[in-house]
């Protein structure tokens, strides 16, 4: 182990030396495989948003940050360079990460974030997926400006399951705050209350029309009239989920989370952070004296406020002839959904099923060895004595899987665990259910406080999971967005209310079900998973709403080491950042 250690070190430190002199695009061969490599410099920017200037954190001084782009079966290599006073760590959203979980990228997880001077190298391949992923910090709330694609091409020669797009949109929503998001989160912590919610959505870092100062901060899509466009859909906003439409205009959807899917007709989508949707755009046949509102705006289904605006981007047809000498014609809108339409969040997410074909197989797992079922929701902290809290009651607010709030430990997971260093950082007594039954969906409990813990729970390799996430009604049903890293899995079942372990696995679809990397535990009811455990490391499972997560509804699986040389963790890299 200590040659292959010094091995492995060697070569990324020869590659670090001579890898990434600016943030352009640079190929090489490796081994037979290619290889493409990028610098993020993260980086202070001043940006102009909603009449106010603010300093933000960037990658190259880019909002949205770079664009990754590659084909299945490469190999990248992306070398991040902290030149700011935070912490910084980036995670490749949905990458599946297969013998590589030291460049997963969660802070505290797989690695200590990379400090102010420092660089690390995340190196990985591409193994068996194609589509649209993104990266983002994964660090407190710094991934509100720190984000950007990841798109995935085909290998060479390899078509689409669709019709081949004339061209291809990336289409990424975010957030925006006025004030500082660090210092927003740091206080709310302090103080048990819920943090300020955002000013304002993003298109492609633009808010759009409806927003102070922002006509000339709109973004624009120029298309010709009969081509057919591949818009790719991420939400990379903080606490939202989203619906999206384009006025006037049919989408067909075809591909969620990097997997392709049997293509479906629809007039609007939802999207939870973290998750990603390819949309076929069919353009007019002729120029339409029209141009049209592409909008997005929230859906939200639990009780707290929320940032309820609306962002646009603007569909125009190129060369468009006018008839009149003003050349301005009437902006079509969309219409969205009502922000708590928790009915067309379940019927949508019922449409999308796997393409489960010979070329694109759906291989859930049939047989389970293992089931859990996992509680999720918000849940109340005492407050500490001689300090005023400003939850309710003079509480602190607080979120847990199976009562249990994730406590951040001070070290790496995945180094504790590699190292046999795991007493005094995590147990592996993470519980299979909840604590105590109630009546998840109905009254809540009387007592409404969580525990806390940094507790894991250990997988044999090759373990065929069953999981089921029950959304609580503690503090008020909502949806939940959770995000796997590590593995894609199987949509086998949602409803809701309450699960029955006797009834409804009855229903589940084991055929063509969704495959994902993040899914929404519907508000006020449940969501069955499968996945096989068949990448060693210390995989997170957490809400992607920021705010959740913070609060503690995060988790944490170790996949213990195969038999196999293919199905054993390397060691980690020369350069991974130190605590």
């Amino acid at each position: 182990m200590v040659s292959f250690f010094l091995k492995s070190s060697m070569f990324l430190l020869i590659i670090t030396f001579w890898a990434l002199t600016d943030h352009k695009l640079a190929l090489a061969k490796h081994a037979g495989k290619m290889t493409r490599q990028y610098k993020f410099n993260i980086q202070m920017k001043n940006v102009t948003r909603l009449c106010q200037t603010k300093s933000i954190v960037t990658v190259n001084g880019q909002l949205p940050g770079p664009t990754i782009t590659a084909r299945e079966g490469e190999r990248l290599l992306i070398k991040v360079v902290n030149h700011v006073q935070y912490n910084i760590s980036i995670h490749w959203h949905g990458v599946r990460q297969l013998r590589s979980a030291w460049a997963d990228g969660p802070a505290y997880i797989t690695q200590c974030p990379i400090q102010n001077g420092q660089s690390y190298v995340y190196n990985f391949t591409l193994t068996g997926q194609r589509g649209t992923l993104f990266w983002h910090a994964h660090i407190s709330w710094l991934r509100v400006t720190v984000y950007g694609a990841i798109i995935i091409l085909p290998k060479k020669g390899v078509p689409y399951p669709f019709p081949q797009p004339f061209k291809e949109v990336p289409i990424i929503f975010g957030e925006w705050w006025n004030d500082d998001t660090e210092t927003n989160i740091n206080q709310a912590l302090q103080t048990g209350g819920a943090p300020n919610i955002s000013d304002a959505h993003t298109i492609n870092g633009l808010p759009g029309l409806f927003y102070n100062c922002s006509t000339k901060n709109t973004f624009r899509l120029k298309v010709k009239p009969g081509k057919t466009y591949l818009l790719r859909l991420i939400n990379a906003a903080l606490d939202d989920e989203l619906f999206f439409s384009i006025a006037n205009h049919t989408l067909i959807v075809v591909e969620v989370d990097a997997v392709y899917i049997k293509p479906f007709k629809t007039n609007i989508i939802i999207i939870t952070p973290g998750q990603t949707t390819n949309l076929l755009l069919k353009t007019l046949p002729r120029h339409p004296n029209a141009t049209f509102l592409m909008a997005a705006r929230p859906y939200s289904s639990g009780p707290a406020a929320f940032d309820n605006t609306t962002t646009t981007a603007i569909l125009e047809y190129e060369n468009q002839p006018s008839t009149k000498k003003s050349n301005k014609f009437p902006v079509l809108r969309p219409t969205l959904p009502i922000f708590n339409d928790t009915n067309f969040v379940a019927n949508f997410s019922k449409k999308i099923k796997s393409l489960a074909n010979a070329k694109f197989p759906a291989n859930v797992p049939t047989k389970v060895d293992s089931r859990f079922f996992f509680t999720v929701g918000l849940g109340l902290h005492p407050c500490p004595q001689n300090q005023t809290c400003q939850g309710p009651n003079n509480t602190k607010f607080a979120a847990s899987i199976n009562n249990v709030s994730f406590v951040q430990p001070n070290i790496a997971l995945l180094q504790a665990h590699f190292f046999n260093q795991s007493n005094g950082v995590y147990t592996t007594d993470f519980p299979a259910n909840p604590p105590f039954k109630f009546n998840y969906t109905g009254n809540p409990p009387t007592n409404t406080f969580v525990t806390s813990g940094t507790k894991v729970v250990v997988l044999p390799y090759n373990t065929r999971v069953e999981l089921v996430l029950q959304d609580t009604s503690i503090l008020g049903a909502e949806s939940h967005p959770l995000h796997l890293h590590g593995f894609n899995f199987f949509v086998v079942g949602q409803g809701f209310g309450n699960y029955n372990p006797s009834q409804d696995p009855a229903n589940f679809n084991l055929v063509d079900p969704a495959e994902r990397n993040t899914v929404g535990v519907p508000a006020g009811g449940w969501v069955a998973i499968r996945f096989l455990a068949d990448n060693p490391g210390v995989w997170f499972m957490h809400c992607h709403l920021e705010v959740h997560t913070s609060w503690g509804l995060k988790m944490a699986w170790i996949v213990m080491d195969g038999k196999g040389r293919k199905q054993k963790l390397p060691p980690p890299p020369a350069d991974l950042p130190k605590c």
